[in-house]
């Protein structure tokens, strides 16, 4: 009796457990599709350089779009785990992404595009194609632009550093041949601590060899010998050394502790070569040079090689002409008025740097509402020529002399200086993003929560 009762009932059991189970591997189908192209998207900005809070509200918005319920990532420099929550099941996947870089034109054109998505639903298919068109979109700039903003971006900051017409004319070949070898060795995906050490040579070498013929025929001063630091000052990784400290405020401490390290040992190897071809040439990195002009005219020139400066940046940084135009008016508008406090007012030197990395955040913010640019393209050119790059450098070759005095006063300028900068940007955020000021708990979604919804 027992055996006869159940035997009608067992296969409509066992196909209605047939079915479900169909059901939940075709979810998981789904699933996989649209974590796939969503785990593509954030792997590419990471390529291009977006920090770790921009590559995962990223990540989250897409999904929503392409219909996942829930999604969760952990980004640092290098690797991206993520985790999507849908119809009652969940996908975790991991991408590794290698190839570092900045490509601020890619960053808006995601970021633009994905702004685009908001309360739409899309497919992934759609998506998929949408990032293909942004992959094969060529660089901006060709190799001899891109070299030549180089050049005048560091002959610029050789004047803002107190040089004259000999360090700003020999300043822009060097950096000019030195971000020309740059440029073909990271088409070429070279390793990239070799490729800072290799152009941090060459520019050097070229600075050494355009002055010493002058210095011995023409009589030169010998003060032009340390203006050879500000033709490396191309190699001074601003954008994963802002983003990083953008990281660090958001507390994604694996993603800025990352950018960081990565900034601290291409620092180091250009250091290495700086100090390698001071020592084989005995050049000196210890002279003060100097310029002196009528107040106004200084701050006009200030005001324009400020603009040359973070123009020149820009343009390093892959970002459109518009953007480096207006980059360029933030970076002199602030640079200027940071002189001006620290020299005019009296203002200690890390809090002019603070208050000029505020302003330039809540001017990247204004303009950013009003057109297509992100925040971040906008406002990292702009405090990028407010990094003291020279006396990074020469604390570097004051270690290897064993200076250790002028090695430690050296650093903890540069420490000072970039905490501001960071202090500065973090605090423009938060006084206009909620979500920089105020934090929240994610809890760990619920599966039947999401198989309900789909029942």
């Amino acid at each position: 009796m027992v055996t006869s009762a159940h035997q009608p009932d067992s296969p409509h059991r066992h196909g209605g457990k047939d079915e479900v189970l169909a059901q939940r591997m075709a979810a998981h189908d789904r699933l996989a599709h649209q974590s796939q192209v969503v785990l593509r998207l954030g792997q590419m900005l990471l390529s291009f350089g977006a920090s770790a809070y921009r590559v995962k509200k990223s990540m989250a918005d897409v999904a929503r779009a392409v219909g996942i319920s829930e999604h969760r990532a952990q980004v640092t420099y290098t690797e991206i785990i993520a985790t999507a929550y849908a119809n009652g099941t969940f996908r975790t996947e991991l991408a590794e992404q290698r190839l570092m870089g900045v490509n601020a034109d890619k960053i808006d054109r995601i970021n633009n595009y994905v702004a685009s998505l908001h309360g739409k639903s899309v497919r992934v298919e759609d998506v998929s194609d949408e990032l293909d068109k942004i992959a094969k979109v060529p660089g901006l700039y060709d190799w001899f632009s891109n070299a030549l903003a180089s050049g005048l971006a560091c002959a610029a900051f050789a004047f803002l550093n107190g040089g004259g017409w000999v360090e700003c004319s020999a300043v822009a070949v060097a950096s000019f041949f030195g971000q020309a070898l740059r440029r073909q060795m990271l088409v070429r995906h070279m390793n990239h601590f070799g490729v800072w050490m290799a152009c941090g040579a060459l520019a050097a070498m070229i600075y050494i060899l355009l002055v010493a013929p002058a210095q011995h025929f023409l009589g030169i001063e010998s003060t032009h010998q340390a203006g050879f630091i500000s033709a490396l000052l191309f190699l001074v990784p601003g954008f994963p050394l802002v983003t990083g400290l953008i990281d660090l405020v958001r507390q994604d401490f694996q993603g800025g502790l990352g950018r960081l390290v990565y900034v601290a040992m291409l620092v180091a190897s250009a250091g290495v070569a700086v100090w390698a071809i001071s020592a084989i040439f005995g050049w000196s990195v210890t002279p003060e040079y100097g310029v002196s002009l009528v107040p106004w005219l200084h701050y006009l020139l200030r005001f324009l090689t400020s603009f040359v400066a973070a123009y020149g940046f820009a343009m390093l940084f892959n970002s459109p002409q518009r953007v480096c135009a207006t980059a360029a008016i933030i970076g002199a508008v602030i640079n200027t008025g940071r002189i001006a406090l620290h020299l005019e007012l009296g203002v200690p030197a890390p809090a002019a740097v603070g208050l000029a990395a505020l302003a330039a955040g809540l001017l990247a913010v204004f303009v950013a509402r009003r057109t297509r640019f992100s925040r971040v393209t906008l406002s990292v050119p702009a405090v990028v020529i407010m990094i003291p790059g020279v006396p990074l450098y020469r604390a570097l070759t004051y270690l290897n002399n064993q200076q250790i005095d002028e090695a430690l006063g050296a650093l903890f300028t540069v420490m000072f200086t970039i905490v501001a900068i960071g202090m500065g940007l973090a605090l423009s955020r938060m006084l206009t993003d909620k979500n920089w000021l105020v934090e929240k708990q994610d809890r760990v979604p619920n599966l039947w929560e999401y198989e309900e919804e789909n029942a």
